[in-house]
């Protein structure tokens, strides 16, 4: 048994690429009998919303998906988030960063020293001085906090995708504006929630080894990983708003009944010979982990017909 979560950002609907990934955390929970919890990670103050949240709870009921307990909503942990910094704090893993966006893209690709990965911080207020401190304090710009990474690759198991590498850097994790980051949000709220099993779409495949780093300097429980492969739309590129008919309730107004839209799921991943109409539940005796598919799904015009003329 491996207790399974679905922790989507109430943003906007989901799409069929999130209830697609859904459908497959559900099955892996039900399917070895076990708990399936549902948290919101409404971290965003600008868009998530009540609204938002309320139409992904009902797509995902619609859908046929049950939860476990109530929704949990990472707006209400702060004080968790907090006391997990407070930890990697009093350790000396962390320090202030005064760096932009602009800044750390700069630094990464400038032509001297050694290469920076893609997407890596570069460390450029890692080993200030204490009158650079005093300066970047007295500055007036706004700060993050960053965890002293071991600068080192990490390998984890996934149970789709294999084994799975990538640098752990400096990650953050309290952002300029006072707000805890998503790694070390969803590591503290997994281990809270006795979440056995994480099932999410791979493009987070890469912040895997940074979480399974985090989860063990906070004395963390690891959890098992199984990266789904992305739903894209017509033209290859990630499954996007502006690719049609692209919501549960998109696809009700072309006449497509949410039975429809869960075997049309369960075929692209590899469950169904055909797209049939079915259940979540009609899926669970059945399933299989090693049927679900291992590359991409790539929807077609006819799938996202327009939903006016």
């Amino acid at each position: 048994m491996a207790v399974g979560r679905f922790a989507p950002s109430p943003t906007g609907d989901l799409h069929l690429g999130n209830l697609r990934t859904a459908l497959v955390a559900w099955l892996f929970a039900r399917s070895a009998g076990s708990s399936f919890l549902v948290r919101m990670e409404d971290l965003d103050r600008v868009q998530a919303s009540a609204d938002h949240e309320r139409s992904q709870l009902a797509d995902l009921a619609a859908l046929g998906l049950d939860w476990d307990g109530e929704v949990v909503r990472q707006s209400e942990r702060f004080d968790r988030y907090e006391a997990a910094i407070a930890q990697l704090d009093a350790a000396g893993l962390t320090y202030p960063c005064s760096c932009t966006r602009r800044e750390i893209r700069e630094a990464a690709s400038a032509p001297h020293g050694d290469p920076v990965p893609d997407g890596a911080y570069p460390g450029t207020c890692r080993d200030l001085t204490d009158a650079e401190r005093r300066a970047q304090a007295a500055s007036g710009r706004p700060l993050a906090l960053r965890l002293r990474g071991p600068g080192t690759t990490v390998t984890v198991h996934d149970d789709l995708l294999g084994e799975v590498s990538a640098l752990v850097d400096d990650v953050v994790l309290r952002r300029n504006d006072g707000v805890p980051a998503y790694n070390l949000a969803v590591v503290v709220d997994d281990a809270a929630q006795g979440v056995e099993q994480v099932v999410r779409a791979d493009d987070l495949a890469s912040s895997a080894p940074r979480q399974r780093h985090l989860a063990e300097l906070l004395g963390l429980p690891p959890v098992a990983y199984a990266h789904v492969p992305l739903v894209l739309g017509p033209t290859g590129q990630r499954l996007a708003k502006r690719d049609g008919a692209v919501t549960l309730a998109d696809q009700q107004r072309l006449g497509r009944t949410p039975p429809d839209v869960c075997g049309v799921l369960a075929h692209s991943l590899g469950l169904l010979a055909a797209p049939e109409p079915c259940t979540p539940a009609e899926l669970v005796a059945a399933f299989d982990p090693a049927r679900l598919a291992r590359t991409p799904w790539q929807l077609t015009a006819p799938d996202l017909a327009p939903t006016c003329p």
